[in-house]
């Protein structure tokens, strides 16, 4: 249960650090922060497996999760559009 919590606070850092990044038509705060835990999980799952390996602990597990939600982010802008 602990690890979820981590995983969630982790995700919603990322998901605001992604917003910070890709300014113009952002999706709030809120929308933000959901899509950066969306995109924690896809970089946990997409990086490792194309070679990725920024090291261990939380700050690169932040990071790790910012270019997730950079991702998704830009993905779903590309979609929206």
């Amino acid at each position: 249960m602990e690890g979820i919590i981590i995983w969630l606070i982790i995700g919603a850092i990322a998901g605001w650090l992604a917003g910070q990044i890709m300014k113009g038509g952002g999706f709030g705060l809120v929308g933000d922060i959901v899509l950066g835990i969306v995109g924690a999980v896809v970089a946990g799952w997409l990086l490792p497996r194309i070679g990725l390996h920024i090291g261990g602990g939380v700050v690169a597990d932040i990071i790790n999760a910012t270019i997730g939600a950079v991702l998704v982010i830009f993905l779903v802008r590309m979609v929206s559009r």
